[in-house]
């Protein structure tokens, strides 16, 4: 991932140091435990955690020196240990395969990786609501099509995107369980040269849960059904970026992304303030949707272990991880400073001579006694000519003069019709289901 969508603490996940620290871990941890059973002397378990007291610089270039001539990374880790840590360190990978390491540490960086995602989304969420509550009986209209369609808060369209995300940290919750699995468990996976008690002891050590049956690989739904849940989280990123960005139009201007001093817009425009921060949210969300394609079809290997999947994960896992993290504190910071214009929203909550109050008048003239087709037909004949007039006529007028609706409903029960604070009456009861009491 390019430095321009990355944050330290995530990146440093899945540096080759990272890498490699995790790999020795793995490497020395069931050493101890093949000490542990009587499979090798406990002087070689003592050696390894004797060295690594030390802090040794892990040096990436002599490990990939060596793996030019080996072709093998983890043959290229092990031989670099065993220069530096000297004849005990023969003892170690003893009745393991690469893959142990390999998929192990992955489950470790995913976990890692998982718990900065959470970390964002609690952050995301804080935003939201505080947002949330601030807005919460600030009148807006609410859309469907893009067109107009009937009173909301601007407090309920975060609440709704606050409940969004609480699915999403859910989802991701149980997709870190599910990806947080090891497997020291040999060729093919039978145990057959290493016992299971040694995997026990390694997961313990790394906060993993043994994987309850492998091939010579964890098996990779897990892993789909990681990237998949990375995917969601992006799409509601997505969602809420796009509901600003058609905020911020000039046309509607509702709402729009802080613009800081000295900030420019356009390169030929001096006037310009563009949504440039979900835009990028957007694009970026497309990106972390992709890897979920790959990471389904790693699911089919051959038989009990081929390395297809390898080169997808190897960009997949840090591609993925590294922009969702950006993406979200991304979006908090959009949600933070986002610039809320309550008067632009009642100007276009009027802009339209009241048609947003027109299913207020169905249905009053339809419990009047009028068939649910005349009614419809009566307040439509009228919308219609406001709706013509681009809002300069008045639905409420129009209905009071039309001799139809008249015969039916009094002035003072068509105008009771266009209250706007009607709309709200259940907001209280909105927010305790998604904030609680």
């Amino acid at each position: 991932m390019i430095p321009r969508y990355s944050r330290p603490e995530m990146t440093a996940i899945w540096e080759p140091e990272s890498k490699f620290s995790i790999w020795f871990q793995i490497e020395a941890h069931a050493t101890e435990a093949l000490a542990q059973n009587g499979v090798v002397p406990e002087s070689a378990a003592k050696a390894l955690w004797d060295w690594w007291a030390t802090g040794p610089d892990i040096d990436v270039p002599a490990i990939d020196a060596i793996e030019v001539v080996t072709k093998h990374d983890v043959i290229a880790f092990l031989t670099w240990v065993a220069d530096n840590v000297g004849d005990e360190a023969r003892f170690m990978h003893q009745g393991m395969t690469s893959s142990d390491v390999l998929d192990t540490c992955l489950a470790v960086q995913l976990a890692k990786a998982s718990d900065i995602l959470l970390a964002d989304l609690d952050a995301l969420l804080a935003a939201l609501k505080r947002r949330a509550i601030e807005h919460k009986l600030t009148p807006t209209i609410g859309r469907s099509h893009g067109i107009q369609g009937e009173p909301v808060t601007f407090g309920l369209k975060l609440a709704q995107a606050y409940a969004e995300f609480e699915r999403c940290k859910a989802r991701l919750v149980a997709a870190r369980e599910e990806i947080a699995t090891c497997a020291i468990s040999g060729a093919m996976g039978s145990f057959a040269n290493i016992d299971p008690s040694v995997e026990t002891h390694v997961a313990e050590k790394l906060g993993l849960t043994p994987e309850p049956i492998s091939t010579q690989v964890i098996p990779r739904d897990r892993h789909a059904m990681y990237f998949a849940t990375l995917g969601v989280i992006a799409s509601s990123v997505e969602r809420l970026a796009t509901e600003i960005r058609h905020l911020q139009r000039t046309e509607v201007l509702e709402a729009e992304e802080f613009f800081s001093e000295g900030q420019k817009g356009s390169s030929a425009m001096p006037h310009k303030r563009n949504p440039i921060l979900t835009e990028n949210l957007t694009g970026l969300a497309r990106v972390v949707r992709g890897y979920a394609l790959p990471a389904m079809e790693n699911v089919a290997l051959w038989h009990e272990r081929d390395i297809s999947h390898s080169s997808v994960e190897r960009y997949i896992g840090p591609d993925a991880t590294i922009t969702l993290d950006f993406a979200l504190a991304r979006l908090t910071g959009v949600i933070d400073k986002l610039l809320v214009y309550p008067e632009r929203m009642q100007k276009n909550l009027d802009k339209m001579g009241g048609l947003v109050h027109s299913q207020r008048v169905l249905l009053a003239l339809t419990q009047a006694g009028v068939s649910r087709e005349d009614a419809y037909r009566l307040v439509q004949r009228n919308a219609m000519k406001v709706w013509d007039s681009d809002g300069e006529l008045s639905l409420m007028e129009l209905l009071k003069a039309d001799k139809d609706v008249a015969a039916v409903l009094s002035d003072a029960e068509i105008e009771e019709k266009f209250d706007l604070d009607y709309h709200f009456k259940h907001v209280d009861t909105i927010f305790a289901r998604v904030f609680g009491s």
